[in-house]
């Protein structure tokens, strides 16, 4: 934690569980179930990093993106991903405009990508090279257009939807825009009683709508908060060691690791569970991160971290069962 007093601090906590608190309120009112999945997308806002939700059609992900920036008083957009989008569709481009002295110039023109809120809709239903197009937006929060850079306004954070790769029409996405992605979200389908709250709320009167309850200026200093709070040693070698596992050449590699992994998770994997952890911890009102807040959001941060190789495939070995096996793998001690 930064150097402030106590009584400083405690402010702080209570302001950062009470806004996290109030925006969970809003999302209730909209978002029916899913609350792992409304959790670690807030755990994305919370520490800056990208989300990516995946999910087959018609579970909400894209009402749950559209509702947490109705909650934030942010500008907000959405790309359609399609075969045939552009770059230039989603960055903007340089336009030909007349100036007062009857010459030409060029103007620049921003794409949707220019919102503090971007929603990439279906993003695995365009070309590799459309999909390489927010690289630069999500890295280093600016666009490169012609010879010109454009920076992004802050806070900037895209939330991108994809449907399984079974489906029809679909490219998987390059493992360097994959990094990119703090965490990956799964969205399952809802039981029956939730599916009855579901009908009820969507074919009866006027649908839900949640309110705005922070805005840049607060999200941006719940960030902050984020980065400033400590972490212990232990838990920060906790981190180290499950990452360091997800790599078969790794002695502390289990087994289905060692058999089906091609490459291991990234260091951003580990940056993503102790940021994650973080805010988790903050917005439990703790100043203190355990090794289950790390643990909570090694799935999320994991998951499409690791490249798999074609035996996995061949014996229908998935992320999940490696991540499963590599988490009971990996010793609690404290003295890690």
């Amino acid at each position: 934690m930064s150097q402030a007093s106590p009584q400083q601090a405690e402010q702080r906590l209570e302001r950062f569980s009470a806004t996290y608190a109030a925006i969970r309120s809003q999302l209730a009112r909209v978002i029916v179930g899913h609350e792992q999945a409304v959790g670690e997308v807030l755990i994305g806002l919370l520490t800056g990093g990208h989300v990516l939700l995946e999910g087959v059609p018609g579970l909400g992900k894209t009402l749950l993106v559209r509702t947490v920036a109705d909650c934030l008083d942010l500008s907000f957009s959405r790309i359609q991903f399609t075969p045939d989008l552009m770059p230039a569709d989603i960055t903007g481009t340089d336009i030909v405009v007349d100036d007062p002295a009857g010459g030409r110039d060029f103007k620049f023109r921003p794409g949707p990508i220019f919102a503090n809120i971007v929603l990439a809709d279906e993003i695995n239903r365009a070309t590799p090279k459309t999909q390489s197009a927010v690289l630069e937006a999500m890295q280093e929060r600016s666009v490169t257009v012609g010879r010109s850079t454009h920076t992004l306004a802050e806070p900037f954070f895209l939330m991108a939807t994809q449907n399984p790769l079974e489906l029809e029409g679909t490219y998987p996405l390059p493992e360097a825009q994959l990094d990119r992605f703090a965490y990956k979200v799964l969205v399952g389908s809802p039981d029956a009683e939730e599916l009855v709250e579901i009908f009820s709320r969507t074919t009866v009167g006027e649908q839900p709508r949640a309110q705005r309850v922070a805005d840049g200026q607060a999200l941006l200093a719940m960030q902050r908060l984020v980065r400033e709070a400590a972490v212990a040693t232990a838990v920060s070698r906790y981190a180290a060691e499950i990452v360091r596992a997800s790599h078969p050449e790794s002695r502390s590699a289990p087994n289905l690791v060692r058999r089906y992994v091609r490459y291991g998770a990234s260091p951003r994997a580990g940056q993503a569970m102790l940021l994650g952890g973080k805010a988790r911890a903050l917005a439990d009102g703790r100043f203190q991160v355990g090794l289950e807040d790390v643990r909570a959001l090694a799935g999320p941060a994991m998951r499409h971290r690791l490249i798999l190789n074609f035996d996995a495939e061949a014996d229908g070995v998935t992320s999940e069962s490696i991540l499963a096996e590599l988490l009971a793998s990996v010793p609690t001690r404290a003295d890690l």
